[in-house]
């Protein structure tokens, strides 16, 4: 979603005149600064499109928002706004808390306005702002080859026996009437750990190529993120929200595989956590939308990652005039495939029954122009550092309806984090 507004003098480079591992060297180059946000789409066809390749930085002291009301600012009439939402903006939303442990200390809200930037068109990438000697410091940037990251055992911050357990008692919820569905999330974390955060997220590309995927670095916090979903997007009058719930694993060979899909298209269990957030997110969009404009282009649709199924629908709908983004999300964040319905009871529920603030994860990330067109992201399958203190962590969940077995619930979550734990080689711990 490149913006349509003039942009002013920039670098324009052609692909074929800059070296296979160009964007390896930016991202590199990049890194290096406070602030710093990379959206990469992976070369993925997806419906209604992925990401834009966008790199952005800036120094300390850049100008940034920090809080909903402080977003339709303006610093540059041409620049990308890139940053991240975290999950406890919730509590600015809604009367929530969250006193959960929290070994990250994300800000709520941070978009920053970039000093430089880099747009990949097909055949070009534009290099905009103080671009003086940004290519040539780009290619000088040393790439040595690094080993493997040697990583313990990662431990749960929520052992089995009590995943299990907060299933059960959730599944007692459902049928008391307090939610119809819940997202459940656990933590699986190491500590004092050394790494280089741009070689871990390139191995997470290979490992994991996803359409909405990012590198974020807020000082010394890092996010790693091969999200396969939209949360929310805005282009040309049009919201569109893709929620994803349904999952299951590829199969071993093309026949195999395809009875993996008819599985999953047939999974009525699935099909009714779809449908839920659907809803949700219909309802979501009704309230800042033309009224009579909600959509649903595309139910249950099924799409092939490199370890899974997943069963994504797209809801689209028009957005009343004059509406800016501090309205949008108030009325439709934190996304509903990450929390349940109804949202509010679900997330003072996942509060009672998570031992983790979730921080970035089942927040979004993403890129905002002078124009008011965005695109934002779910943070899942994603990994959370801290460089100053060696934390390491990410979360993976499911939605827990009454017809979920906690068996298998855990076994999807396993099944989402295989990709994060091959890029670190290591395992789960007891």
């Amino acid at each position: 979603m490149v913006s349509t507004s003039a942009h002013p003098p920039c670098l324009s480079v052609l692909l074929a005149d800059l070296p296979a591992d160009f964007r390896a060297r930016a991202l590199s180059w990049a890194a290096e600064f406070p602030h710093c946000a990379y959206f990469e789409p992976n070369d993925l066809e997806y419906p209604n499109g992925p990401f834009d390749r966008i790199l952005a930085v800036a120094a300390a002291g850049a100008s940034a928002s920090s809080s909903l009301t402080e977003l339709p600012e303006v610093d540059n009439a041409d620049a990308p706004r890139c940053g991240f939402i975290t999950y406890d903006l919730k509590n600015e939303i809604e009367a929530l808390s969250s006193e959960n442990f929290d070994g990250f200390g994300w800000p709520q809200l941070h978009f920053f306005t970039p000093q430089t930037w880099l747009c990949w068109r097909p055949d070009a990438v534009e290099i905009h702002g103080q671009n003086d000697e940004v290519l040539a410091r780009i290619l000088r940037q040393p790439l040595p080859a690094r080993p493997a990251p040697q990583v313990p055992a990662l431990r749960p911050r929520l052992p089995k026996a009590d995943y299990l357990a907060a299933v059960t008692a959730i599944r007692e919820d459902i049928l008391n009437g307090e939610v119809y569905e819940l997202n459940l999330c656990q933590e699986f974390y190491a500590e004092n750990v050394t790494l280089t955060p741009t070689d871990v997220f390139w191995r997470l590309m290979d490992a994991s190529p996803a359409p909405f995927a990012g590198f974020i670095r807020w000082h010394d916090h890092f996010l790693l993120c091969a999200s396969p979903e939209r949360f929310l997007s805005h282009r040309d009058g049009e919201l569109l929200s893709q929620p994803i719930k349904g999952t299951i694993r590829r199969g071993t060979n093309p026949a195999d595989d395809e009875r993996q899909r008819q599985t999953l298209r047939h999974d009525e269990k699935e099909r009714a956590e779809n449908l839920m957030i659907v809803d949700l997110v219909r309802n979501d969009l009704a309230r800042v939308a033309q009224t009579g404009t909600v959509r649903v282009p595309e139910l249950f649709g099924l799409y092939p990652f490199r370890h899974l199924w997943q069963m994504i629908s797209t809801v689209s709908a028009q957005l009343r005039p004059g509406t800016e983004l501090p309205e949008i999300l108030r009325a439709t964040f934190p996304m509903g495939s990450m929390t349940g319905a109804p949202k509010i009871r679900a997330m003072q529920l996942i509060e009672h029954y998570e031992t983790t603030r979730r921080g970035l994860y089942s927040g979004s990330i993403g890129y905002m122009w002078p124009n008011g067109e965005f695109d934002f992201n779910v943070v899942i399958r994603s990994l959370q550092y801290r460089q100053d203190t060696g934390y390491l962590s990410f979360e993976v969940g499911s939605a827990i309806t009454f017809d979920s077995d906690p068996e298998r619930e855990y076994e999807e979550c396993l099944l989402k984090a295989k990709a994060l734990l091959e890029v670190l080689s290591t395992t789960i711990g007891p």
